[in-house]
């Protein structure tokens, strides 16, 4: 019987045995139309989890980057691609891909030491390469491979035994071995080897819409990976979506493509700089510069980053699905259990920091920051997570509340005094060193729900203002391409200001008024473009230099402005409409 048969007389069964199945189409509500209620309750245990493992395994761990003798740039699980290595040579990868050490039981006890609370695996990537025995192909663990065995069901096992939640991650659109499926940078049925050339919606219908029909209905799923939706449109789109009624209470993100928004935004390798208000959102990273294994990449990040990435995730409303990538035996990196069993000795102590919260109330503070969970009676506790010790023993929190209580999470009985300020809110006098040298976490029980204080930007010492990229409040036009701050890696900026009807703005507190220079510290690839600085009744035009690229900086000198007075004053960037072209923002710099 060949494949295209098999799977009619399996979809025939799927259907028969889903119609006597009630759990399935009977309750299943189109997120497109469910309540806030139900979308809520769908979401639940989702939000709370804050913190999941995500599992990029596959063929392309035989390679481990070399392909011929050489080192291939870029990540490891996209080898075939980079490398333009043909499909025949490729699926001779499989025959090394023996994973004997495999131990699903293992990698989800490791998964839960670490704090996490549920996993999301590779079920097919982007070389399709399927872990389970799919009926629709025979490139899979089971047909292809001398290990003959498939890897997703122990794994499922162990989760529903270790009480972790199970995610499969599908490419739905990316397929570079079957014919038609869809390559990045190519067009429809182009590809860098005639093997895999082919009709993209004959792919469609013929291997990705039979393959998530089979992992939807043989395995107790709770979510739904999409990912890169190359050569996908609505129709497309919606010809795969329509298979998540088959799952009620499936949760999908937003990488199926044709307009299909799902349930998460999904940011990668970084942290939006406030988060993304109005949508849940979960940021995916690895722990070195690749999803799947590289033999050589040893560039980890530590124990302390992954731990600070966490907290500021959740202080922001995300989650964080954090990566390994095991090798074709079966083994996750050993550095990678180190730093995640570090993670959990952490999260042992701390997790109630992360679980069942959500974002902080207000703008992160210097010194770390602040999830917040809501307690009986309307009340609430802010989670005080402290990355820098402060010399002086003082930590403001910008609330105006009365406090019930404030003491260290690790150790109730050792508590803190706090006090109220006028200007700063609660001030938490923090008395001896730090518990916790990468995070320590202070328990403030509040009185009602959160009252902030709104926060400025306030003069130095020195007479000094340093209006920074990341406290601007941004003002778009509500169309088209919006200007953002930027953030990770070099990036600490306004950019993307494309749009010259964008502006910018800063309120600060004076306390020592005077004559102020006003520089700009600004990156641009363009000359002559030109914007406006506008300090209470005074303005001054600015004629922008080229700095060769929008990641290469300069600061420019403004003019002088005299701030006459105490007391709040507001700063704007305005762009001149008839001579602006693009440029990087970084801060403003106010100096007496």
């Amino acid at each position: 019987m060949n494949h295209w048969n098999r799977w009619i007389l399996v979809m025939i069964l799927g259907v028969l045995f889903s119609r006597m199945d009630p759990s399935h189409a009977d309750e299943w509500i189109d997120p497109l139309n469910e309540t806030k209620e139900q979308r809520d309750c769908r979401m639940q245990w989702w939000r709370d989890a804050r913190f999941g493992m995500f599992i990029h395994w596959g063929v392309y761990s035989v390679p481990a980057g070399t392909y011929q003798g050489k080192k291939i740039g870029g990540i490891g699980e996209w080898i075939m691609h980079s490398a333009k290595i043909p499909v025949a040579e490729y699926k001779a990868y499989a025959k090394e891909f023996n994973p004997v050490k495999y131990d699903a039981d293992a990698w989800v006890r490791l998964a839960k030491e670490a704090g996490m609370k549920y996993i999301v695996i590779t079920s097919k990537h982007h070389d399709g390469f399927a872990l389970f025995d799919s009926k629709v192909t025979d490139w899979d663990v089971v047909d292809a491979t001398p290990y003959g065995k498939d890897l997703l069901r122990p794994l499922e096992q162990a989760c529903k035994k270790h009480g972790l939640r199970l995610g499969f991650y599908y490419s739905q659109a990316q397929d570079w071995n079957h014919p038609g499926g869809a390559k990045a940078g190519y067009q429809e049925g182009d590809g860098w080897d005639d093997a895999h050339k082919g009709d993209y919606d004959q792919y469609l219908k013929k291997v990705a819409y039979p393959q998530v029909h089979e992992i939807l209905t043989q395995y107790d799923l709770d979510i739904l990976w999409w990912d890169t939706p190359v050569w996908m449109n609505e129709s497309r789109a919606k010809l795969l979506r329509t298979l998540i009624q088959l799952r009620p209470g499936l949760i999908t993100n937003n990488r199926l493509g044709g307009g299909f928004s799902g349930d998460s935004e999904t940011p990668e390798q970084h942290i939006p700089a406030t988060g993304i208000p109005g949508r849940d959102w979960e940021t995916c990273m690895t722990m070195n510069d690749t999803w799947g294994y590289k033999s050589y990449d040893e560039n980890w990040k530590t124990t302390a980053t992954l731990i600070h990435n966490l907290v500021d995730i959740t202080s922001k409303g995300g989650n964080y699905l954090l990566n390994v990538g095991p090798t074709s035996l079966g083994e996750i990196p050993q550095p990678s259990i180190d730093r995640l069993k570090e993670v959990g000795k952490w999260m042992a102590v701390n997790g109630q920091a992360i679980y069942g919260t959500h974002a902080s109330p207000c703008r992160k503070p210097d010194w770390g920051r602040i999830t917040t969970k809501d307690l009986e009676g309307g009340n609430t506790r802010l989670h005080l997570c402290v990355f820098d010790w402060p010399e002086d023993g003082t930590i403001d929190v910008p609330v105006a509340n009365q406090v019930r209580h404030c003491s260290l999470l690790a150790n109730p009985a050792r508590k803190f005094e706090v006090r109220a300020s006028e200007m700063e809110g609660i001030q938490v006098q923090l008395a001896g060193a730090a518990p916790d040298p990468v995070c320590s976490v202070i328990v403030l029980d509040l009185i009602g729900s959160p009252n902030v204080i709104e926060q400025h930007v306030r003069q130095a010492e020195d007479g000094s203002i340093v209006l920074k990229a990341i406290d601007a409040a941004i003002h778009n036009p509500g169309d088209g391409q919006h200007a953002a701050y930027e953030s990770g890696g070099k990036k600490d900026n306004i950019g993307y200001w494309l749009d010259p009807r964008a502006w910018i703005e800063w309120s600060f507190h004076v306390t020592q008024p005077g004559a102020m220079n006003v520089e700009v510290e600004i990156g641009t690839p363009h000359s002559g473009s030109q914007f406006r600085v506008i300090a209470g009744n005074q303005t001054t035009t600015v004629t922008a230099p080229s700095t060769g690229d929008y990641d290469q900086y300069t600061v420019v000198p403004v003019g002088q402005i005299t701030l006459d007075q105490t007391g709040l004053v507001k700063l704007s960037v305005i762009p001149v409409r008839e001579n602006w072209q693009a440029i990087n923002l970084r801060k403003v710099i106010l100096k007496p």
